[in-house]
This record gives C-alpha cells, structure tokens and sequence, in this order.
C-alpha cells in the first residue's frame, strides 16, 4: 500500500473503483488485490493507498475492454515482469474476439432493421418482428 495518505477503508476503496465491498472482496480472493493487513494490534480497519486505487482501476478497465479475470490476473503478472510481447499477444486476442462481436452485434442490428422495415409497410398478418423471434 503506498502512503500518499493515511488510506481509505473498503468502502472508500469501492467508491473509488465505482464497484461494491463485495467486488473488491471477490477480486482480492482472486488474488486480484491484496488484502492489507489490520492496522494496529487489537485488529483495527484495513486500509487501502492509491497503488490499490489505480490496480483497482485498471482492473475495472480491463473488464470494460472485455478481460477476462483470468487474463487481467496475467496482465498484472505479466507488468510485474515486464513481459510486452506477451501482453501485446494478449491485446491481439482481445481485438480479434472485440472483431467477432462487433461483426455479430452489427449483422443483429442490420437484421432488426430489416425487420422494423417490413413491420412498417403495413402488411396485414402478424408482426415480422415477432413472427421472426418465433421461428427462432
């Protein structure tokens, strides 16, 4: 924990990482963040410095990049040891899966577009919208 200030508890830590007490307690028994030790000797309140603010933060990014745990938990390893090659190899795989999502979310809109269309000639019979969501 570094001491930039004297630290914030938990909750800080969350509020911070925009997650709840319980999302930084599952990342910490994934070995994500570490878990501080008490503070003085009758088992005070653990506090959290601004390196578990920005691991928290990156790991929050991550995921909205589309990390998986996994893969985020060897990006930290990987910063640690300096390992480029292997997180630029990490990356190429995240943006060719990002590719195959893109290209099934855009086939999805352009058929729900063709739906909405033939929905809106006005043809009597059912729904094209609902009758396709039928079939399938």
């Amino acid at each position: 924990m570094t001491q930039g200030t004297t630290g914030v508890t938990i909750a800080g830590l969350a509020r911070e990482g925009s997650v709840g007490v319980e999302t930084i307690r599952y990342y910490q028994r994934r070995g994500l963040l570490e878990t501080p030790a008490r503070a003085g000797r009758t088992g005070g309140v653990r506090r959290y410095g601004d390196d578990d603010i920005r691991r928290l933060r990156f790991i929050r990014s991550a995921q909205a990049a589309g990390f998986s745990l996994e893969e985020i938990a060897e990006l930290l390893a990987l910063d640690a040891s300096e390992d480029r090659a292997r997180a630029r190899a990490l990356a190429r795989e995240r943006i060719l899966a990002l590719n195959a999502k893109i290209a099934e979310l855009e086939a999805a809109r352009n058929s729900l577009q063709r739906l909405a269309r033939a929905c809106d000639t006005g043809a009597v019979g059912p729904c094209p919208i609902i009758a396709a969501f039928e079939r399938a």
